[in-house]
Formats: C-alpha cells, structure tokens, sequence
C-alpha cells in the first residue's frame, strides 16, 4: 500500500446525480434506461434522486447501459485514472 496515493476529489457529485448525468448526455430519458437494464423506471427516478442505493449489481448493470465503468458511477468526481497511475 505504500505505492498508493489516496484520490483526489475533483468534484462534488452524488451517486444519484451521475447516474442523471450520464444519461442526459446520451440523450436518453428514465423509461429509456429502464428497458435497457429491466430497472424500473421509478427506482431509476430514486437512485438519481438519492432516495436509493444504487448497490454493486444496479452499478454494474446501469454502468453497461450507459457505456462507462461502474467506478465512474459508484465514485463520482474522483480522478480514477490519474491517481492509480501515480
């Protein structure tokens, strides 16, 4: 663990609000996203409204949908990338 350097925050985004994010900018709306993963779309509305946990299995199947890896969804605004090439 000494090779490691804890990450930086760039911004303060929540689970919830990068889920939105992401799929806003793919132009796709909640009934969209839910057919995609077979989420319901009243659970899509929770998990972005962070009435819900998004959980590991919902991160991993929303993360498909939306053509990115589950870390960007369950750590918002960390520099993944940077911080565990240092």
């Amino acid at each position: 663990m000494k090779n490691y350097r804890k990450a930086k925050k760039l911004a303060d985004v929540s689970v919830g609000e990068s889920v939105r994010i992401l799929r806003e900018l793919q132009e796709m709306s909640q009934n969209e996203l839910s057919e995609l993963t077979g989420i319901p779309q009243s659970t899509i509305s929770a998990i972005e409204n962070d009435r819900v946990n998004l959980g590991v299995e919902r991160a991993k199947i929303l993360a498909r949908a939306l053509k990115c890896h589950p870390a960007v969804l369950v750590f918002p605004g960390w520099d993944i990338e940077q911080e565990s090439a240092a």
